[in-house]
């Protein structure tokens, strides 16, 4: 595979992964629309994001169903004609039924249509660093929520109604985007792969080893494995269990942050409790390089520990920022819980590729996304604690039972794969 044309997929699927992350802009996003609508309660709008996970992660399983009958260029194009339809409703709509058919169906399943097709097309030019293509390609989907929210602010007038203009020029915006990176996001053909492999060596199979990595041992399921023997397997039911934790300490974190924001910072002004809380969203993105690269060169085990400490020193953080008033220390805080989330999402696509193979990759990351649907419920258990106990300590204290968890289930995983290694041994003999 030659250089260019790699980085030519990388660079397309960002931008793809830019345009249908805006969905995680939600809370923006509806800002002007809550302002139109005062009779509407925050949790009717709400359930416009909960309806969009729902259909991001059917999207995701539809995508990985239809991967061998279409290309990824189709998928593109069709999530861009239902990009379109789905804000060209919402730009229209005045009742909260089309706001949940537009942005919340029709959006959310494009996104999760799109999100499947670039995750397992351009990482497939990339069997040498399965974790950095991961999380090169899902920092572009995790800054794409705080990219867009800036625009959409800056660009929208306060008056009302004024939002409807600026959501039918982001549905466009997005169309076209896919559209055109439809004719590009292709998967190599098979004289690209064998001319790699020639040059580098058999690089997924190193990378398989590399990656599967537990405690020294090297990966025992590193092959290629269709969705229903990995569904078989104890460790990856473990690694969902992981998932769902760090994946709801991580929302419970960001639904409360600009709560937990303004009770530290109570001098401080809306601009910079805003700049702040987005600080989240940055280093969120910045976390998922930094732990698709550390996959490749430490393996899962060591990725997921990783994660769960830095999840519970966050809650600790925060908890002493809450303690003491201290804005540094909130700053701090919010920093590595941005990178600590990071860590979640890159680690899912690593650990699909590396213990499960490409073949049937498509499939089974979208399988593993199904996380989302049960971690989206972490905000929820959050606002719940703090509306019983009126302090953002519950918080913390959530943050750090997950993680713990989240520890138990890793080394449940180093276990399941000693267990597998042994039985593919004694098959062998």
């Amino acid at each position: 595979m030659k250089s260019q044309m790699r980085i030519r997929q990388a660079f397309f699927g960002v931008a793809v992964l830019l345009c249908v992350g805006m969905v995680y802009a939600w809370s923006v996003l509806s800002g002007p629309i809550a302002a139109e609508y005062p009779g509407w309660s925050k949790a009717q709008l709400s359930l416009t994001f909960t309806i969009v996970m729902i259909m991001f992660c059917i999207g995701c399983l539809v995508g990985g169903f239809l991967n061998r009958k279409l290309s990824s260029g189709v998928f593109l194009w069709i999530s861009s004609v239902l990009f379109l339809t789905g804000f060209i409703i919402t730009s229209r709509m005045h009742s909260r039924v089309m706001l949940y058919l537009g942005f919340g169906v029709i959006c959310g399943f494009a996104s999760g249509l799109a999100y499947n097709a670039v995750m397992g097309t351009v990482g497939k030019w990339f069997p040498d660093c399965q974790g950095l293509i991961s999380g090169i390609l899902l920092m572009g989907f995790g800054l794409s929520s705080f990219i867009v929210g800036k625009l959409y602010q800056a660009f929208t007038p306060e008056t009302t109604g004024a939002w409807r203009n600026s959501f039918l020029i982001i549905g466009i915006i997005i169309a076209a985007v896919l559209a055109v990176c439809g004719f590009v996001i292709r998967p190599p053909r098979d004289e690209e792969k064998e001319a790699f492999l020639r040059g580098n060596g058999n690089a997924s199979q190193k990378q398989a080893g590399k990656a599967g990595k537990t405690g020294g041992a090297v990966n025992p399921v590193a092959m290629e494995t269709e969705t229903s023997v990995m569904l078989r397997r104890p460790g990856f039911w473990l690694y969902f269990l992981w998932a769902i934790l760090v994946s709801a300490a991580g929302l419970a974190l960001v639904s409360q942050a600009g709560g937990i924001a303004r009770e530290v910072g109570d001098t401080v002004s809306a601009g910079t409790i805003a700049t702040v809380v987005g600080l989240i969203s940055i280093f969120n993105g910045i976390g998922r390089v930094i732990f698709g690269s550390l996959y490749d060169k430490a393996g899962r085990s060591f990725v997921m520990q990783a994660v769960n400490v830095l999840f519970i020193v966050t809650a600790a953080i925060i908890f002493a920022a809450l303690k003491g008033h201290s804005f540094a220390l909130l700053i701090a805080g919010f920093v590595l819980g941005g990178i600590s989330y990071g860590g979640v999402t890159p680690t899912n696509s690593a650990f699909i590729s590396s213990y499960y193979g490409m073949l049937h990759y498509p499939m089974n990351f979208a399988v593993i996304n199904t996380n989302l649907i049960l971690a989206s419920f972490g905000s929820t258990i959050a606002g719940a604690l703090y509306d019983s106990s009126q302090s953002y300590m519950s918080t913390c204290l959530m943050m750090c039972l997950l993680a713990a968890v989240g520890i138990l289930a890793s080394l449940g995983i180093n276990a399941a794969d000693r267990h597998l290694a042994e039985q593919i041994r004694n098959n062998r003999l």
